[in-house]
């Protein structure tokens, strides 16, 4: 059970309850705003309506906003695969971080511990796969950055909670900048849709693909690096 955990309910979530056998995902975002303050009244005034199930603030502290088995108002408009609308499916996190519009910052150890807490908890209980833990700008690229390139995807792969390729970086390295040809672009793509992704706007899911699975450089620009790894993704989801 976890330790830390806090209740301050937000009225910002659909009736009647939903059948823990339909969440399949939990989808992580930022605040995006200056301070926690600010974010946990914005998710729990029902004059935003948006809402998530957790918080975690900058101690660590993991706060319950919503009941999991009500549907929160997290993702928006949002796609994954085959599915339009990931709220009903999903149990969304924020972690507090001001964001790219308010000094992006790196999140700290104590949320990321406290996170990687929650997240196997979760797991457990729902029979989560480590492909259905996703970020913000997975689902809608078009319109979110979160939780973004500063999040630490490969260590909670290391911790067995999620995807990563498996490249080493000595080869990335060597591939970075390495222009594709318009057949392997073509290609790249592909995989992005086999691995999920699914927004119109090219850019767009290039750039989420590289914050979540390349983050040394996001540049919307396809080279070999992207590829290899969209290679190796496709296998894993």
């Amino acid at each position: 059970m976890l330790k830390k955990l806090k209740k301050i309910y937000s009225p910002n979530f659909d009736l009647p309850k939903r059948r823990s056998g339909s969440i399949r995902y939990l989808i992580l975002h930022y605040t995006g705003m200056k301070n926690e303050k600010k974010a946990l009244n914005r998710l729990t005034n029902p004059l935003h309506k948006v809402s998530c199930h957790y918080l975690i603030n900058n101690s660590g502290e993991i706060i319950n906003i919503v009941p999991d088995l009500y549907t929160a108002w997290h993702a928006g408009k949002s796609g994954w695969k085959k599915i339009k609308s990931l709220n009903k499916y999903s149990i969304g996190i924020e972690i507090s971080n001001p964001g790219h519009d308010n000094k992006y910052k790196q999140f700290k150890k104590k949320q990321i511990y406290s996170l990687f807490s929650l997240i196997t908890e979760l797991k457990k209980k729902y029979r989560l796969k480590n492909k259905n833990i996703l970020g913000h700008s997975d689902i809608a690229p078009d319109r979110k950055k979160d939780p973004g390139e500063k999040f630490p995807w490969e260590l909670m792969y290391k911790k067995k909670l999620t995807i990563w390729h498996n490249i080493m970086e000595k080869k990335l390295k060597k591939i970075r900048n390495k222009r594709c040809n318009k057949l392997e672009v073509e290609k790249f793509l592909i995989n992005l849709h086999k691995i999920g992704y699914n927004a119109k706007n090219k850019i767009s899911i290039i750039k989420a693909f590289q914050r979540r699975f390349r983050q040394k450089l996001i540049n919307g620009k396809v080279d070999k690096e992207c590829l290899f790894i969209s290679f190796s993704l496709v296998k894993k989801f």
